[in-house]
C-alpha cells in the first residue's frame, strides 16, 4: 500500500513520540547493552589509516557515539528523536544532527564509515531506496556502512508504538545491492544463541566507487 507524505509525516512523528516520551527508560533499559561486536565489525572493515570520520546514525542517547569517540575518531551523531539528540550531546561531548531520517540533509564524500545500530528499520520500505542512496553519497568512496535491524519475513508496519519493517537477508540485500553497495559480511545476534533466538541480523557493506 503506498504511503502519502501525511502517511510517512504522521508515521514518523508517532515514532519519534513514543521513543520522546520513553527516553529515560530506554536509556536505562539499553545503556549497557555490549554492541562490541558490531562496532569492531564496523572498525575492522574501513580502509586506510585512523582516526576515521564516523556517523552515528540513529545514535540514540550517545551509547556507541561516546565509544567512537573514546577511540580517537571524529565521531558524529544524527538522530530523530529531540530528546535523545539531546541526551546524547551531553553525554558523549560530540556533535549531533537532529534530522528525520526521511529528511536527510548530509555532506557528500564526509564518512569513512557509518554505524546504523538498530536504526534503519523504521524507514518504511518505499523510502528505503531513496535513504540507503543518501546514505551511500554522504561515504567516501569505498566507505563502509554497518547496518543492524530485527529481521523477519519482509512484513512492516507497528509494534509496540514504534514504525518498522522486518526483512530477511536476501531482501535487505537486494535493497542494499540497488543503493551500490557491497555486502563485506553478515551475521546474527546475539552472538552464541540459537538462530531461533537471534532476532537481530548484523551486516558490513563497502560503498561501490
Amino acid at each position: 500500500m503506498k504511503l502519502y507524505l501525511q502517511d510517512l509525516e504522521n508515521l514518523t512523528n508517532l515514532t519519534l513520540d513514543n521513543y520522546n516520551q520513553r527516553a529515560e527508560s530506554f536509556w536505562e533499559g539499553t545503556r549497557d547493552h555490549d554492541v562490541s561486536q558490531n562496532i569492531e565489525a564496523l572498525m575492522q572493515t574501513i580502509e586506510g589509516k585512523p582516526p576515521f570520520t564516523i556517523l552515528d546514525f540513529g545514535c540514540g542517547p550517545g551509547r556507541d557515539l561516546k565509544v567512537f569517540s573514546g577511540l580517537g575518531h571524529n565521531a558524529i551523531g544524527l538522530e530523530g528523536a529531540a530528546r535523545f539528540a539531546e541526551m546524547a550531546r551531553s553525554y558523549s561531548g560530540c556533535e549531533v544532527w537532529q534530522q528525520d531520517f526521511l529528511k536527510l540533509n548530509l555532506p557528500e564524500n564526509k564518512f569513512d564509515g557509518i554505524f546504523a545500530n538498530a536504526a534503519l528499520f523504521h524507514v518504511p520500505s518505499q523510502e528505503l531506496p531513496r535513504v540507503l542512496l543518501e546514505l551511500h553519497e554522504t561515504l567516501k568512496p569505498r566507505g563502509v556502512l554497518f547496518t543492524s535491524n530485527p529481521h523477519g519475513h519482509n512484513e512492516e508496519g507497528w509494534n509496540s508504538g514504534r514504525y518498522g519493517t522486518y526483512f530477511d537477508h536476501k531482501m535487505w540485500r537486494h535493497y542494499m545491492s540497488v543503493a551500490g553497495f557491497i555486502e563485506h559480511a553478515h551475521y546474527y545476534r546475539p552472538a552464541g544463541m540459537p538462530r531461533e533466538q537471534q532476532s537481530w541480523l548484523a551486516s558490513v557493506w563497502h560503498r561501490m566507487n
